[in-house]
């Protein structure tokens, strides 16, 4: 606070400027990109589908079989253990059910054409 009483006025607004500063870097470095991870999360959450492995924020990995409003259901284990979470629940989307049946419609596409025949290289006699 001696700055205000020193009647200095260049002290002044070079303290202002610097506390100025330091919210600009603040806001650019810490705030901002918060907002984004934010979004990204709840863009995520917001995608989820039936068919979708997920790792929940207490690490449990499992399938989603069913989903109701802001819950969905989570089917671990080959005993199909049924558990309910609420969708901040979910750290991440492990594999979508999309490209599962992505994947699985290749594969069939690729069984159903003919393989093709390999020809023998001809050789040249002379």
């Amino acid at each position: 606070m001696n700055f205000l009483l020193s009647g200095g006025g260049g002290d002044l607004w070079m303290t202002l400027g610097m506390v100025a500063l330091m919210f600009v870097f603040l806001y650019f470095f810490m705030i901002r990109p918060q907002k984004k991870q934010e979004k990204k999360d709840a863009a995520m959450r917001d995608a989820l589908a039936v068919g979708d492995e997920v790792t929940t924020i207490g690490g449990i990995i499992g399938k989603v079989v069913s989903i109701k409003g802001e819950t969905f259901v989570l089917e671990t284990t080959k005993d199909k253990t049924k558990i309910r979470f609420l969708r901040g629940a979910i750290r991440s989307v492990d594999v979508k059910a999309a490209d599962i049946a992505a994947t699985i419609l290749e594969t069939k596409e690729a069984a159903k054409e003919p393989a093709e025949a390999v020809e023998a290289p001809e050789t040249e006699e002379k």
